[in-house]
């Protein structure tokens, strides 16, 4: 089978041809990759935009989309690559902000489409994914187009949702078009189908979620963007409560946001969020060294809680681009070896999740989800 995949990112989208094949086990995708730089959204005095632009650790300083400039280089782009390309039999997109819905692979209506660039949950630049899927679809005469695995999968167990405050619930928002295919490929490596299996998935990114999969299911999860966790480039991660009221009294409501999503983490601590420029400066730099170490320390407390979700998980997954970071995950693997297996999967798997998604319903190993708003 032959999917194209698009994953609209805040400054460039990725688009991918995919050879999806059955196997024994399932899927699997090779893709042909390319990736489009284009420009961001004019910036918005949006605190909401703010809030949501940012799940993938992708967007600049400001509140970020696709505005018509991109769209434009976008759909050209399509063109292009359609004339080139052999003949898709579907298209799959990344999902945008839709609400809380089950994970799996959704088809594309315009109704989805509407409800996708309302911007009602949160304004990202994923949003325009089903939309484009959808005309993409129709230039080779209506071929199925797909979204998969959307950031707002919600499957938290009842439990996990409470908080100790009446009127605040815990939310799932993290990265799930990876994490659930890495916690697919972890299981696959430790023996396990991915419906038997208990894994946890560490995703370190320019925002960190650690999430437990419970037999396919996404029981419990830190959160991306102002939720738990551990802190990451930019984002401050859980907070002590009593420092947090006293930065909450002493700033307007998006500057605080500004702070916590933008202006924390190793960005706030040590002036800089580049990952390649603080593991070159951790052996010379003390300040530095420390925060490593608090990193380090926070990444493997929270894959420890996660670890008690579901009982003692069959693996635990290390994916995103600090999982890079040679030295930083054999730390890591030291502090939670004793724990379970230890799957590394550096970077991210979205296009082959996508194509892969897409390739289950194709050999009819899964139904397509229909969105109901």
């Amino acid at each position: 089978m032959i999917v194209y995949v698009i994953n609209p990112g805040s400054t460039s989208t990725k688009l991918g041809l995919a050879t999806v094949v059955e196997t024994p086990k399932g899927v699997s995708a090779f893709v042909e990759k390319v990736e489009l730089q284009h420009p961001t959204m004019t910036p918005r005095n949006n605190s909401k935009a703010l809030l949501a632009t940012s799940m993938d650790g992708s967007a600049p300083q400001v509140p970020v989309g696709l505005d018509a400039a991109a769209l434009t280089l976008i759909r050209a782009q399509i063109g292009e690559l359609s004339q080139r390309w052999p003949r898709p039999d579907a298209i799959a997109a990344r999902g945008g902000l839709i609400g809380p819905v089950a994970a799996g692979t959704y088809r594309v209506t315009t109704d989805l489409v509407e409800r996708s660039e309302s911007g009602k949950f949160g304004v990202h630049s994923a949003n325009f994914g089903a939309g484009l899927a959808l005309e993409w679809a129709e230039r080779f005469g209506g071929v199925p187009a797909f979204i998969v695995d959307p950031p707002t999968v919600d499957e938290l167990l009842p439990e996990a949702r409470i908080s100790g405050v009446p009127g605040v619930k815990r939310r799932s928002r993290f990265h799930a078009l990876n994490a659930r295919a890495v916690a697919r490929r972890a299981a696959l490596e430790v023996g396990k189908r991915f419906e038997d299996a208990v894994i946890v998935v560490a995703h370190l990114g320019g925002g960190v979620s650690v999430t437990t999969f419970d037999r396919g299911i996404a029981a419990d999860t830190s959160g991306a963007l102002l939720d738990e966790g551990p802190f990451s480039p930019q984002r401050a991660g859980t907070v002590p409560l009593e420092g947090l009221l006293d930065l909450a009294y002493s700033l307007p409501r998006d500057l605080l946001v500004q702070q916590l999503t933008r202006e924390s983490g190793f960005q706030g601590l040590v002036g800089t969020s580049d990952l390649q420029l603080l593991e070159a400066r951790e052996d010379d730099d003390g300040v530095v060294e420390l925060t490593v170490k608090a990193f380090i320390h926070q990444i493997a407390k929270s894959i420890g809680a996660y670890s008690t979700v579901a009982g003692r998980p069959h693996a635990i997954a290390i994916t995103g681009g600090t999982a890079r970071w040679a030295s930083l995950v054999q730390r890591l693997e030291a502090k939670l070896g004793w724990i379970a297996p230890i799957i590394v999967v550096p970077g991210e798997l979205e296009l082959e999740a996508l194509a892969e998604g897409a390739g289950r319903v194709l050999f009819g190993l899964e139904h397509a989800l229909e969105f109901r708003g």
